[in-house]
């Protein structure tokens, strides 16, 4: 019989030592999980965005001792490289890559008006970006013998069609093809690689997507809630972002290739 290896930490830093990278880490579920990953120990959290502003808001308010700002487009392979790179150097390591960064077309995008130039820029986010956040951190963690998690956002999207938003529904199934495949080849190098899909959450890409017909924070909560099994919840950022510490952390650390879906039963008979 295989040895079962160090038992689990059950205290509750789950991260302590550790290094993150969360890319969308100024807003939304990534910066509610670069707060919930500092409030586990993390020895530093570097949040990557295109949002300079908010990223270095964000990163001083949970403090220069664990928390770093870089601007890093995704869709660029060279800046996620240098993310990687620069926070290897700086902090010696890299464990947790949370690759979260993700856009939606405006418009709704069915596919019979479908603008094929705002599908080229959702996939080279959604899914090239993707790819190359999982790559460069890979190379990482093998490199430097980590036995590292990665995390990519998927979504209950990935699972179920679309009324709408057909090209982001097309980059959420990709996502998950990617992470199925990443977490069979990097098996061998200790490294997990899976997925979180939450169902609808309010953040500031589902408010811009369902605008104007939802105009406030509490009618986007009732119009998500109403998607659930789960009556008298809605699905909350910080509901995502400790699914995401789980995932991150050694109390998954046989967990691989998995889809996590945090979506109060959706759309489930």
């Amino acid at each position: 019989m295989a040895e079962s290896g160090n038992s689990i930490d059950n205290s509750g830093q789950k991260l302590t030592g550790k290094v993150a990278i969360i890319t969308g880490g100024a807003s939304g579920i990534g910066e509610e999980t670069a707060r919930v990953f500092a409030n586990h120990g993390a020895r530093m959290v570097v949040i990557a965005d295109i949002q300079d502003e908010l990223g270095t808001q964000v990163a001083a308010s949970i403090g220069s001792h664990r928390c770093r700002y870089i601007h890093c487009d995704v869709s660029e392979e060279e800046e996620v490289k240098r993310l990687v790179e620069e926070t290897v150097k700086g902090y010696g390591q890299l464990d947790v890559m949370f690759s979260n960064a993700g856009v939606m077309s405006p418009g709704g995008q069915k596919i019979l008006e479908l603008d094929l130039s705002l599908f080229d820029r959702l996939f080279a986010v959604n899914a090239r970006g993707m790819a190359a956040c999982v790559k460069h951190a890979a190379r990482s963690m093998t490199a430097l013998g980590v036995r590292g998690s990665i995390i990519c956002t998927a979504s209950v999207s990935g699972s179920h069609a679309g009324l709408r938003h057909t090209d982001y529904v097309m980059s959420k199934h990709a996502v998950k093809g990617l992470m199925r495949s990443a977490s069979t080849q990097l098996g061998p190098h200790g490294i997990r690689v899976n997925c979180v899909s939450p169902s609808g959450t309010v953040t500031p890409l589902t408010r811009a997507a369902n605008a104007p017909s939802i105009r406030t924070t509490e009618e986007l909560q009732e119009y998500y809630a109403q998607t659930s099994k789960l009556k008298g919840f809605y699905l909350s950022p910080s509901d995502v972002a400790h699914a995401v510490l789980f995932l991150a952390s050694d109390d998954s650390r046989f967990v691989s290739g998995h889809d996590l879906a945090v979506d109060g039963c959706f759309a489930r008979a």
